[in-house]
């Protein structure tokens, strides 16, 4: 019997501290919520707004997936392990922390928002040595179908992490009709709205809201306005 959990937009945790404000689909710092603690080996789905010329100090992370995809403007990274990069809309980034990285990330602009999604998704396998990875997508193909941005597989298109994961994001016009099938079916699937309007599996999504599904093979999606983007996360349901 196919499961689901929905959150909309509205019930995320939101953290306002001035140069940061970060909504969480999932626990994360200050907020916690029991029922909110994971989708999966999905642990973190923050949707940030850096303020221009603020952002995060240095940090360490440790056996971690870490994901940012941004949606607007330019954060510059940089790591104890010689990477100092910019990524901007159309891009992704991924580190896989295994047994131990720090970095800082930082709005490069002095005069406008960065925008940007991060996901953290745990490992299955630990204490790996870090690693750093970051591509320029092509948009183009991902119009009115989704294109994958991650894979377990380094041979696969996008970036990899240590995890039975996939990855998609699409860009659909209106009454667009599209299918989404699971790669391995004992996994569950964590669509995200970016932007616009969308039915899923009977579902009513809007902008930013999140819908989670397991024990189903595939997912049928109408989009209900024009410019809708989409992310699917399709993640390992078995916590290690």
């Amino acid at each position: 019997m196919e499961n689901f959990v929905l959150h909309k937009a509205a019930s995320r945790g939101q953290a306002n501290h001035g140069w940061l404000e970060s909504y969480h689909t999932f626990s994360f710092a200050n907020y916690y919520n029991p029922e909110r603690m994971n989708f999966g080996v999905l642990r973190v789905l923050n949707d940030d707004r850096v303020s221009a010329g603020m952002g995060f100090g240095t940090h360490s992370h440790k056996n971690m997936e870490i994901i940012s995809i941004p949606l607007e403007g330019d954060l510059e990274h940089k790591d104890n392990m010689g990477n100092s990069k910019v990524i901007k809309e159309g891009d992704i980034q991924v580190m896989s922390a295994g047994s131990g990285i720090s970095h800082s990330e930082y709005n490069k602009n002095q005069d406008k928002l960065v925008k940007f999604l991060q996901i953290w998704i745990t490992p299955n396998k630990i204490d790996v040595e870090p690693r750093y990875q970051q591509i320029t997508l092509d948009k183009k193909e991902r119009i009115n179908k989704f294109q994958q941005v991650l894979s377990p597989n380094p041979n696969d298109e996008g970036v990899w992490i240590y995890q039975d994961a996939w990855l998609h994001l699409g860009s659909f016009d209106k009454n667009i009709t599209a299918k989404y099938e699971l790669k391995n079916h004992q996994n569950g699937v964590y669509f995200f709205i970016i932007e616009g309007k969308a039915t899923i599996d009977g579902n009513k999504l809007d902008t930013r809201d999140g819908l989670g599904i397991w024990n189903t093979n595939q997912l049928n999606i109408t989009i209900d306005e024009e410019k809708t983007e989409i992310l699917i996360m399709e993640v390992s349901m078995l916590i290690n």
